[in-house]
Formats: structure tokens, C-alpha cells, sequence
């Protein structure tokens, strides 16, 4: 049952890539052509919304930002936590080689871009953009390699990427939050209070839930915490039970399955869509030269197969963990490249860790240049295996 449940939700993860490649290749287009600046001037156009004296003025890009990616948050922070409970997290014997991965593919691309950007201080709050992996794209390149990859391994990189997510949230918790509002925070504290309250209390309708969740999104956006993270902290109390209920029947479950298909056709895509246009006009190779677009991609594509290689290869070389079931050094070697897919989570902390407009291009060209680097080599040596 868990095998299915897994593999079904491989499944997903890897159908979701296709809606977002093509928001991202639309927007990449579309960067390029007359229709740029209309583009770039809706996405600046500020929305407001208001009930009585309280309101909320943002622009169009803020709201995708950190209202569309708080949904998204919430979906991850309720993937984590089933998995956590119930799925490959909750066994000791299997979730240590990937967390061993994502440790080292979290480290090592973090260190090799601050190498490379060590004497400016504004770079250098990009040193968590290669951190991470995307999900949805990894698995995509997985899924069009078919039976050439164990299901082992895919098991091994969907639960690299799941605790890859977990990481990239204490790192946007703990480095990219702003100057704290006490006030918003300790309005936040109360609706984790009453959150907590309801979970105690038994409380199985999702209703009240999201109600003080929404409470809790605006007190943490104005807080000086990036508000995504309220999805998380969301996704916390709702509850979970295994005791012999049908999905259907347990709220976190029935919410999961409820925002995967808004996640993956309409969140993602135009997340992308907003953040991954990039004007070619003013690029050259020597663009890719520049610090922080070298440390990107350095960092993705070097950083991540070598972090993860080593992680992981090194508790299989103790003997601490097993080589996967079917799997070789060699496409071990493989899923560990294509952890280098960074795109969705990547773009996301590019566009917390700088503002101005000649750093996000740079941030841009880094992620996208690293990910296709990554999925095309990866790519390639995974459907050409040597023989066991």
C-alpha cells in the first residue's frame, strides 16, 4: 500500500513538470519579444484588497510571491508531515541515505557559490539559491527515463527532494526574514495558539482551520517573516490520522488531494511564469562569468552531484546504508546530477534573497543554465547505464 501510494505520488510529481516547463519556456519567449513590458508592467500593477478599514495594496508579482507560494507551502509542509507520520521519513532503515544526500547536497552548493562571492556582501545573500532541488522537474526527467531507473531510486530521490523542501524552509526561516513587527508576531503567536487549540479539540472540518490560517498568513506577512512560511506552520495542526481511515476521510489527506492539482497546473506554472522571464538582448557568455551567475550554476550543477554523491556514497562506503535496490554506483551517480534541478525553489529564494533587477536577471540566468545543465547531463548518463 505504501509502495502504490508512493509511486502514485511519483507519478504526479513527475506529470506536474509539464505545465510548468512550458509556463517557463512561454515566459522565457515572451521576455523576449514586444510584449515585455506589458508583461513586466502587470506584474507591477498593485491589487488591493480590502474588507472594511483592513486592506492589503501588493503588487500583481508579491501576491504570486508570497500569497500563491503560501498554498504551495502549505501543500509541501503537508507532504512532509505525511511522510513524517506514515510514509518513507517515519523509517529510520531507508531515509537515512537521502537525508544524507540532501545534507551534502545542501552544503556543498551553498559553499561553492559563497566561494565565488565571498568579497560582496550583497551576492552573498544568494548563497542558498543552488541549495535546492525541484521536485516536480527531477521526477519529470525520471519518469521520461521509464524502467532504466529502479524504483528504488526514485523513491531515494523523492525523499532527497522532500527533505531538500524541509531545508529550504528552515533556511528561509532563519536567513531571509526581514526587520519583525512584535505586534504581527504576537497576533501570529495567537492564531498558532488557537491552530493548536482545534487539533487538541479533536476539530476535523477544515473550515476553521483555514480561516485562522488566512488570520495567520496576513499577521506573519506584515510580522517581517516571509509569509509563505505560514503555510507551513499551517500545515502542522491539521490533522492526520492512520487508524484505519480511507483518505477521504482524513483532513490533511483530503486537503493534500484537494490543492495538488491547483499546485501543479496553476501555483507552478505561474510562479514560473512570473519569475522566470529573462531578456537575452543584453547576455552573452560573459554574462555567465559574473559571480553570482557562476556561483548559481556552479553550484547547482557541480555542487549539488557532488554533495549528494558524497552524502550518500559515503554511508553506503561505511556500511551504514545500503546501495539502493537495482541501482549502481553509476546511477547513483545520475539521480545525484539531476538533483541539480533547482528551477521552482531555487527562483523563489533568488527573489528573497535580492530586489533590485540587475541581480534577479543574474539569479535568472544562474538557475536556468544550471537546471538544463543538470537535467541533460544527468539525462544522459542515466540512459546509457553500464551494466550492473
Amino acid at each position: 500500500m505504501r509502495t502504490n501510494r508512493l509511486k502514485a505520488f511519483i507519478d504526479s510529481e513527475a506529470a506536474s513538470a509539464l505545465p510548468l516547463l512550458a509556463a517557463a519556456v512561454l515566459a522565457l519567449v515572451l521576455a523576449n519579444t514586444a510584449l515585455q513590458p506589458t508583461i513586466h508592467g502587470l506584474l507591477g500593477d498593485k491589487l488591493t484588497f480590502a474588507y472594511g478599514p483592513v486592506g492589503l495594496s501588493k503588487p500583481l508579482l508579491l501576491w504570486i510571491n508570497d500569497g500563491l507560494m503560501a498554498v504551495f507551502f502549505l501543500l509541501v509542509g503537508l507532504e512532509i508531515k505525511r511522510e513524517v507520520v506514515e510514509g518513507e521519513l517515519s523509517r529510520p532503515s531507508q531515509v537515512a541515505l537521502p537525508i544524507a544526500g540532501a545534507l551534502g547536497g545542501m552544503i556543498v552548493p551553498g559553499l561553492i557559490y559563497a566561494a565565488l562571492n565571498w568579497n560582496d556582501p550583497v551576492a552573498l545573500r544568494g548563497w542558498a539559491i543552488p541549495a535546492a532541488t525541484d521536485i516536480a522537474f527531477s521526477l519529470g526527467v525520471l519518469a521520461a527515463l521509464g524502467s532504466r531507473v529502479p524504483l528504488a531510486l526514485k523513491i531515494f530521490l523523492t525523499t532527497l527532494a522532500i527533505v531538500d523542501d524541509l531545508g529550504a524552509i528552515v533556511i528561509i526561516a532563519f536567513f531571509y526574514t526581514g526587520h519583525l513587527s512584535l505586534t504581527a508576531m504576537a497576533m501570529a503567536g495567537v492564531c498558532i495558539v488557537v491552530l493548536a487549540g482545534l487539533n487538541l479539540a479533536g476539530v476535523r472540518r477544515l473550515g476553521p482551520y483555514m480561516l485562522i490560517g488566512l488570520v495567520l498568513w496576513v499577521s506573519v506577512l506584515k510580522s517581517g517573516v516571509h509569509a509563505t512560511l505560514a503555510g507551513v506552520v499551517l500545515s502542522m495542526f491539521i490533522p492526520l490520522k492512520s487508524a484505519g481511515e480511507d483518505d477521504s476521510a482524513r483532513p490533511a489527506i483530503h486537503l493534500e488531494h484537494a490543492l495538488k492539482p491547483w499546485s501543479a497546473w496553476f501555483i507552478m506554472p505561474v510562479f514560473a511564469f512570473a519569475n522566470a522571464g529573462l531578456s537575452l538582448a543584453d547576455l552573452s557568455l560573459t554574462s555567465l562569468a559574473e559571480p553570482v551567475p557562476l556561483g548559481i550554476v556552479a553550484g547547482l550543477f557541480l555542487g549539488k552531484q557532488v554533495g549528494i554523491l558524497l552524502g550518500a556514497g559515503l554511508l553506503i562506503a561505511l556500511g551504514v546504508a545500503a546501495m539502493p535496490a537495482g541501482a549502481t554506483w553509476r546511477s547513483l551517480y545520475g539521480v545525484s546530477i539531476l538533483g541539480g534541478i533547482g528551477f521552482t525553489m531555487s527562483l523563489f529564494i533568488g527573489t528573497l534573497a535580492f530586489a533590485d533587477a540587475a541581480h534577479e536577471s543574474q539569479v535568472r540566468l544562474g538557475v536556468l543554465v544550471g537546471s538544463l545543465l543538470s537535467a541533460l547531463v544527468g539525462y544522459a548518463v542515466l540512459r546509457w547505464p553500464s551494466r550492473p
